[in-house]
């Protein structure tokens, strides 16, 4: 346990000095699962860098300096503070007011800089070399550095193993004395891959941290009920929880020694006896920061604010919110809320119910995370009634820190979680949470709920950057991670009730047995929507059928090899045979590998008859759910087999793309900014200029402003020619032909200028229309591939078949980069009108894998280069021989606001 001289800042957010990069800030979860604020050095830092190296052992110092180095004289501070950001930066991780380590780096010639760390020794093995040593490398990488070099000690191990376990390539030689590191900071996949282990290891600590105290404190405990502070105390101490349990009384000043609710009261969580882990806040807005203060001297290592009076208020609640939370993770905490309802985990050992609801759920496999307070208690009120057994829940309210994304990372390695519920009402870092949920649904089924699909709209209190894509994007990347997604609650838990307890099915082909005809249309209605296929002939048998008529007909379908889901419908009759039909079907499903659903009774659970109990009491995996009628059964089970084909799929990988020259593209963007600071679109030279970097090549194509240029034109090009109006509002005007095709000689081409222009009434002025003449490309499908810089989710690549209908009817694929092969094919696939490429009505098919690899120059383009605002491939030509790029456009500009999901870790 680490504790700090707390202190109370100035003001909420101080002014950084003139020239200092704001951008480099960030707040990181270290390797303990504990926070720290990450930060350029700064002159006014030196007091700060002289305590800092007063308190570094010996031993260190000689590490960093190769000899004996006791003090830093006036010299070395100042010339350890004064950098210039570019050339030379240095980085500091401070916790509360101490700063407990640096790291920098320094030219040393063109392109390549030498780095060097100092960690406090008491903060050694906690991560600070591997942290700074990604975020230098990200501001070397955009101030034009390319490699570091390091000198080390041979018995320097710690630092040795700093650079050679960080994905990158080192080389290494020994020379006097002195070990000589030298890699490449272009991020690989191998360092994406140990960034993102090494980031599910901590934040999920920091979660577990929350989870999992041995001590909390409620603060704001009250005696009177009906009041936040009394609930908490109260269904902290009904639910069991077996750890030290505390009543902070701020209000009436507790004496030390006195009881409310039967839990020891103190006055402030400072004269709390031992240590306190979480502390439950539910004091008025304006006293949380104190009560943080308190907090982070007293050594707690999370919060969970009830208290409203934030963001969802206004101005003011946003900037109080802000400070609360740069605050807690100053002092290395993490926060849930404000405005939560707070959290539960029911692991045998901890049983915490710290939320507002009265119901603890029973112990189970499915964990939740929910953003709104306010549904949160009939959420849980529905599990309970559903007997759905919980592991663990959060309800983030405002979600100022800790978020979806925190919670997935926790579950991802959480033995008692098998099946992920996501409530989301905004989503604060699409691309982090499009990568992290993808990697969680390849071992655990994660089914998400989004509200405000259609309007883009964000509840008042969560601080999230606002999104321009319409609802299919969002859709989209659900469908690229993985993710399960439902329309309503009751879908939720339908599919959830599935995933607990019945296997995945292998396949589409589906069997029903009922005893009701009109039920079995209903089933069938249904798959045939859901795209499920019959096994064969459906088993309709009487409604009088007896409990050998179930039996026979059930082993017969999981004896088949053919089926491989089951949906089992039971109506009782007037005499009912319930408890003998369930242990016929319990029988017949028991050890089998088909997953099974029932319309039971029409029971919405897990009967008691139909369930195999676990060691808690509770259903095991192998209990049979049942749903209030077939339509939510098959529609559970649709959703079951989609992402079991998900789970499936073939090897898909991020393609090696041959003719790629990053570096040139990367020269060419900054070149371009400092003809046009501002941002422009590209000219038709500069745009085939930047495609060639990523190997697209685009037919070229002529402007012209009268028939005799037109002509000439033509001439050079050997005429088989177009004459294109290119004007944006000629384009695809259903009621005009904007291009002239076939044109063999000079006469072609005069009857061509002559009809268009008086077509498009430009006769007087061409220069309207603006012609062009271009080769004539094969025939073939035309296809626009685009990309956008969206500000909440970064680039977006689209795709879909040219034409006023797709823009009309919105027939567009959508995906976030990097594509994976099975991505880009996806794309393809998924567009209604994919059939006019793969030779409809006896047209010829065309070739796929060059429309695959167009998608992926684009993805990979637009991924390097964030100031590529807007990039569009508008006139894709594809034939069987290949794809003609016809006609593009794209736009250049600064990056106001840089993407969220950094190749360095940090919180957002």
């Amino acid at each position: 346990m680490f504790e700090y001289a707390v202190q109370v800042p100035d003001q909420y957010d101080p002014e950084p000095p003139d020239g200092y990069p704001a951008e480099y800030e960030a707040d990181v979860v270290l390797r303990d699962g504990a926070t720290a604020h990450l930060r350029p050095i700064t002159p006014d830092d030196a007091a700060l860098l002289v305590a800092f190296y007063a308190r570094v052992s010996e031993q260190s110092k000689y590490y960093r300096f190769f000899a004996p180095y006791p003090e830093l004289s006036d010299r070395d501070v100042a010339r350890f503070t004064q950098v210039d950001y570019h050339q030379r930066l240095a980085l500091i991780v401070t916790v509360g007011d101490e700063m407990i380590g640096v790291g920098r780096y320094e030219g040393t010639g063109r392109r390549t800089a030498e780095v060097a760390f100092l960690i406090e020794d008491a903060h050694q093995g906690r991560g600070l070399g591997q942290l700074l040593l990604e975020h230098l490398a990200q501001a070397a990488r955009e101030n034009g550095i390319h490699r570091f070099v390091a000198e080390v000690l041979p018995d320097n191990r710690k630092m040795i193993t700093v650079f050679t376990e960080a994905g990158y390539k080192v080389a290494r030689e020994f020379e006097d004395g002195v070990i000589m590191v030298e890699f490449d900071i272009a991020p690989t996949d191998t360092s994406f891959g140990v960034m993102q282990a090494r980031e599910q290891r901590s934040e999920a600590l920091s979660i577990a941290r929350l989870l999992t105290p041995s001590s909390v404190a409620v603060i704001g405990a009250s005696r009177r009920e009906g009041t936040i502070g009394n609930a908490l105390l109260r269904n902290l101490r009904d639910g069991g929880f077996p750890g030290r349990l505390y009543a902070v009384n701020t209000d009436t000043k507790a004496v030390p020694g006195t009881e409310i609710e039967g839990v020891p009261a103190y006055p402030t969580i400072r004269e709390v006896e031992g240590t306190v882990d979480l502390a439950v806040v539910a004091v008025k807005a304006d006293m949380v920061a104190d009560v943080v203060l308190d907090c982070a001297a007293k050594g707690v290592r999370g919060l969970v604010v009830v208290s409203s009076g934030f963001a969802e208020i206004g101005d003011e609640g946003r900037k109080r919110q802000r400070y609360l939370v740069g605050l807690a993770r100053s002092y290395g905490m993490r926060v849930i809320g404000p405005n939560a309802l707070g959290l539960i985990n029911t692991a045998s050992g901890v049983s915490l119910n710290a939320t507002l609801s009265p119901l603890m759920p029973s112990k189970g496999r499915v964990a939740f995370f929910c953003q709104s307070g306010a549904l949160g208690v009939p959420i849980l009120a529905d599990m309970v009634g559903r007997g759905l057994g919980l592991s663990s829940f959060v309800s983030a309210g405002n979600r100022a820190d800790v978020s979806g994304n925190d919670l997935m990372q926790y579950w991802y390695s959480d033995e008692a979680t098998e099946v992920v519920l996501l409530y989301l009402e905004s989503l604060g870092n699409p691309r982090k949470f499009s990568r992290v949920s993808r990697r969680l649904a390849g071992r655990k089924p994660v089914i998400a709920l989004k509200s405000g699909r259609a309007t883009q709209g964000v509840p008042v209190g969560q601080l999230v950057r606002r999104s321009h894509l319409p609802p299919a994007a969002i859709e989209s990347m659900f469908r690229q991670s993985g993710l399960i997604g439902v329309d309503t609650t009751g879908e939720l838990f339908d599919v959830a009730q599935l995933l607990a307890h019945q296997p995945l099915p292998n396949g589409r082909r589906v069997a029903i047995v009922s005893n009701s005809d009109a039920l079995t249309l209903l089933a069938l209605d249904t798959m045939a929507s859901c795209g499920l296929e019959v096994a064969g002939e459906p088993r309709n048998l009487s409604a009088d059928a007896t409990a050998s008529d179930f039996g026979l007909a059930l082993s017969e379908v999981f004896a088949d090899d053919k089926v491989h889901s089951v949906v089992v419908i039971y109506t009782p009759p007037v005499q009912s045979n319930g408890g003998e039909v369930a242990q016929v079907l319990a029988a017949a499903a028991a050890g089998s590998d088909k997953p099974v659903v029932s319309t039971f009774l029409a029971s919405r659970s897990v009967p008691a008859e139909l369930q195999v109990p676990d060691e808690d009491g509770g259903a095991a995996r192998g209990s049979i759910p049942s749903f209030l009628n077939p339509q939510y059964a098959v529609g559970a089970l649709a959703k079951a087999t989609q992402y079991a084909e998900w789970r499936r799929r073939s090897d898909s990988r991020i393609p090696d793309l041959p003719e790629i020259d990053t570096g040139g593209g990367e020269d060419f963007v900054a070149e371009f900014l400092q003809r046009h600071p501002s941002g422009a679109d590209l000219d038709e030279a500069d745009r085939q200029r930047l495609l060639s970097f990523y190997g697209i090549s685009v037919l070229p194509a002529f402007p012209v402003l009268s028939a005799d240029e037109a002509v000439g034109r033509a001439a050079d090009l050997g005429f088989e020619v177009i004459l294109k109006a290119t004007a944006e509002q000629w384009r695809m005007r259903p009621d005009l032909a904007d291009i002239w095709r076939h044109i063999h000689d000079e006469d072609d081409m005069r009857a061509a200028w002559a009809e268009m222009t008086h077509t498009f009434g430009v006769a007087a002025d061409p220069a309207r229309a603006q012609f062009v003449v271009q080769k004539m490309a094969p025939p073939g499908v035309p296809v626009v591939i685009s990309t956008i810089e969206d500000v909440s989710f970064g680039p977006v690549v689209t795709f879909g078949l040219s034409g006023v209908a797709t823009d009309l009817l919105g027939d567009r694929s959508y995906r976030m980069p990097p594509l994976t092969t099975r991505d880009a094919a996806e794309m393809v696939r998924e567009v209604k009108a994919a059939p006019l490429l793969y030779g409809y009505r006896g047209s010829d098919p065309v070739d796929i894998p060059a429309i695959e690899d167009l998608l992926h120059r684009v993805s990979r383009l637009t991924l390097d280069l964030e100031e590529v605002v807007r990039l569009d491939l508008r006139s894709v030509l594809v034939s069987a021989q290949g794809a003609t790029v016809l006609d593009t456009r794209i736009r250049i500009a600064p990056n106001e606001k840089p993407r969220q999901d950094t190749p360095a870790r940090r919180l957002t």
